[in-house]
């Protein structure tokens, strides 16, 4: 695939948002043309809270990219992910009574699935559409039945919906930037894309992402994003959980939850020999006695409530954890010492970190990992084998037409 023009994405994050531009050249190679980062104001968990300071960081963010790149970007592609983000199964059937399978009848069962999504939740809509299995008389197939002979013929399908004042306050904040959005991407189907191989994602996978303020889980299977959902609560609840109980600022309690040892016994730089906090972390406060015992209960009580909300996600899904789905977890969260051997405690099985190493080249020189921004680079270069993506927009259509177009479906 070659495109003609440059093509951005923008992932709007908590702590800051990122931008990447890149072309697809005359011999078919990726190209990354820039990179930006600027500090987030005015978005929380992917929400627009301030639109004036949202829209000016977004300019910020996306000017500096242009800039380096050289390039003015018309349309671009956003990364984010929000509590409010649903995430609907279905199965629809019909019958065929014994004739082959064509096109037009899978095509039918997406319809009837948009359809129903659509007029269950009027105020929400739909950012991704996932193609999971195809069931005939009984029997499961992974890529599209065409051709088969058949009496009954049901399609499973996951639907990623958006609250629909929350995509109208984000596009209007790049419409005041006087940019377009493309589409919107899943944080958590780009952070896959770029991190887990394909054998994993058909296998069975679940993705944990970890971050300051927002937990975020994905579940894979055959290449579809089976189940998605953002828990408003990271590791910044730690923090202020060690601060409201013990009565410490902030600044003391982040000193502590960095120091802090997930299997609960070697926890020697916090504590002195009578299991009390040791006075050097009481920076802005007065020393007084603060036991091991209850730093360590607030600590266990917060990432029992975040794992045990993961846990229940899973279960309703029907993973069943190690024998048909790995577990891997991503994001700061994910490097808090021994945190991962907890979890793997917790839930019973192996918990694998992923390492977020750009797999493509940036030439900035950049300590920033880009790791959505690549997945989505890599979704939108290749597409996605089991993704029904959005119709593109017709070049007469106005900015504020993003909101009529419909889920077209891939051949």
């Amino acid at each position: 695939m070659i495109f003609e023009e440059p093509i951005g994405i923008i992932e709007l994050g908590n702590e800051k948002i990122d931008c990447l531009i890149f072309i697809i050249n005359k011999n078919s190679e990726t190209e990354i043309l820039s990179t930006s980062t600027v500090r987030t104001e005015g978005i929380h968990n992917g929400i627009v809270i301030n639109l004036i300071k949202a829209t000016n960081v977004i300019r910020t963010c996306i000017s500096l990219a242009e800039k380096k790149a050289e390039v003015t970007l018309k349309k671009i592609n956003v990364i984010l992910e929000q509590p409010d983000f649903l995430c609907t199964k279905f199965s629809k059937a019909k019958r065929i009574d014994g004739s082959k399978i064509h096109k037009d009848d899978i095509d039918f069962l997406l319809r009837e699935a948009k359809k129903q999504v659509t007029y269950n939740d009027e105020k929400h809509s739909i950012i991704h559409i996932f193609n999971h299995n195809y069931v005939v008389d009984g029997k499961t197939f992974n890529e599209e039945p065409i051709g088969v002979y058949a009496k009954n013929l049901s399609h499973e399908m996951s639907f990623i919906t958006m609250p629909k004042n929350n995509i109208k306050n984000i596009v209007q904040s790049f419409i005041d930037c006087d940019i377009e959005v493309e589409r919107f991407i899943s944080c958590t189907f780009a952070t896959a894309a770029n991190l887990l191989n394909n054998n994993d994602l058909k296998s069975g996978s679940i993705l944990i992402d970890l971050g300051f303020e927002k937990t975020c889980l994905g579940l894979f299977k055959n290449l579809a994003l089976v189940n998605s959902i953002t828990f408003p609560i990271g590791t910044n609840n730690i923090i202020k959980d060690i601060s409201k109980v013990c009565s410490l600022s902030i600044k003391e309690s982040v000193d502590i939850s960095n120091q802090i040892d997930f299997s609960f016994k070697n926890n020697n730089k916090l504590f002195d020999n009578n299991s009390y906090l040791k006075d050097s972390y009481f920076s802005d406060s007065g020393f007084r006695k603060i036991s091991k015992s209850l730093i360590q209960n607030v600590v266990k009580s917060r990432i029992d409530e975040i794992l045990e909300k993961i846990n229940k996600q899973v279960e309703l899904t029907g993973f069943k954890k190690d024998k048909e789905a790995k577990l891997f977890i991503v994001g700061e969260g994910s490097d808090l010492s021994n945190l991962i051997n907890y979890c793997s405690e917790f839930f019973g099985s192996e918990v694998i970190k992923l390492e977020q190493n750009n797999k493509t080249k940036i030439k900035q020189d950049s300590k920033e990992r880009f790791t959505a921004c690549l997945g989505a680079l890599k979704i939108i270069r290749d597409g996605w084998e089991t993704e029904a993506i959005p119709s593109k927009a017709n070049k007469n259509q106005q900015k504020n037409g993003f909101f009529t177009r419909i889920f077209g479906i891939r051949s």
